[in-house]
């Protein structure tokens, strides 16, 4: 992974994002990192990952609560307590 201090970044920026479109970028500000630049492409590809892993999981979640015996009205009642 490259990297560009904050700076550089700014300063010249049309390579910085040429950069990025083949691999991603780091950027470092006093030393630590503040931030990574990826291209759109692999952005849409984490979100679309992360987005079925979380979809994953809920099914995993609704699945195992129904299977301990959770139904919709369980579970409008507990959200409905106040207390």
């Amino acid at each position: 992974m490259q990297t560009f201090t904050a700076n550089q970044a700014k300063t010249h920026f049309g390579e910085f994002l040429d950069c990025a479109q083949r691999e991603p970028v780091c950027v470092m500000r006093h030393d630590r990192v503040v931030g990574v630049m990826v291209s759109a492409q692999d952005y849409e590809a984490m979100r679309a990952f992360y987005a079925d892993r979380l979809r994953h999981t809920l099914r995993e979640s609704a699945a195992g609560a129904a299977a301990n015996g959770m139904t919709e009205e369980k579970l409008a009642d507990l959200l409905a307590d106040e207390s």
